[in-house]
């Protein structure tokens, strides 16, 4: 099986900001919103196809790792990856929003690598959930994760998804969850979260029986290091493992950086002058 070659840690930064100007570009270009919820999670799409998971150039391969991109508000990111990777054409990721087959929200397609259709949030987790029940039954080892906003933790669904997980011994599981603070238009503290409670959600993976770490969700070294050691920490414990990334929505383009009105809206020309973080 040809396998993904996986890149170098000296490497991963770089290929990050490739990505990252490659949504900005294609998005701005095409007239597509929802550029801010794809900037936050770039560098965690990144550590995860180019060093993590285990894949092949054929998306379809019966042992991939799978990944559930459950915030699908954040898709732009995956799609750039999947272009970079071979999985979707470069015409199709080019002419995303216009004439391809590239919704706005992730809609399921093997043959391209989408794993499951997330346009309905909050329901990611517990499709990731199943698969890897799936996979303890089939006695399989690959892995499942599952990229998850901290907007959409705020719904039932995910947790008894973790009920779920942790009854099961499921510590094929890996959730990552992009914690920008910002569900759509407004802060997660402003919606459900508790103000001022700190380390709310990793005091709540914890006590639905996770493995938890937490990390700088912009640092691809540090994202690379903890999903390491997850890894060794779940299958010690038989846990269902969950990551916390840190992250700013938006990531990136000055502009946009923690700007709630960009959840679904384009910079302007004047706005874009603003800069960006690699200038």
């Amino acid at each position: 099986m040809n396998l993904i070659k996986k890149l170098p840690d000296e490497e991963l930064a770089g290929q990050a900001a490739s990505l990252r100007k490659s949504v900005v570009e294609v998005c701005v270009k095409n007239g597509a919103g929802h550029i801010a919820p794809s900037l936050s999670c770039i560098e965690i799409l990144t550590v995860l196809y180019y060093s993590i998971m285990n894949i092949a150039a054929d998306p379809m391969w019966e042992n991939r790792d799978r990944l559930i991109f459950s915030k699908a508000h954040g898709c732009y990111g995956l799609y750039a990856a999947l272009c970079d990777i071979g999985y979707i054409s470069k015409s199709d990721w080019t002419g995303f929003y216009k004439d391809s087959f590239l919704s706005g929200c992730v809609e399921r397609n093997l043959e391209h690598g989408i794993e499951a259709g997330c346009g309905s949030l909050g329901h990611g987790l517990p499709i990731a959930a199943g698969i890897a029940f799936g996979a303890k039954l089939q006695k399989k080892d690959y892995k499942v994760y599952c990229i998850a906003g901290d907007g959409e933790m705020q719904e039932g669904s995910n947790w008894e998804a973790l009920q779920f997980a942790a009854k099961h011994n499921l510590d094929n599981l890996i959730l990552i969850i992009d914690n920008n603070h910002l569900q759509a238009m407004d802060f997660i503290e402003n919606i459900l979260t508790v103000e001022g409670r700190k380390n709310d959600l990793e005091m709540k993976l914890k006590a639905f029986g996770c493995a938890v770490e937490t990390c700088d969700g912009h640092d691809v070294i540090e994202l690379k290091r903890k999903l390491e050691k997850l890894g060794d920490a779940g299958r010690d414990s038989n846990l269902p493992r969950a990551l916390i990334a840190k992250t700013i929505k938006g990531y990136g383009l000055k502009c946009m950086e923690n700007v709630s009105k960009f959840h679904f809206r384009i910079p302007t020309d004047e706005e874009l002058k603003w800069g960006n973080r690699y200038e």
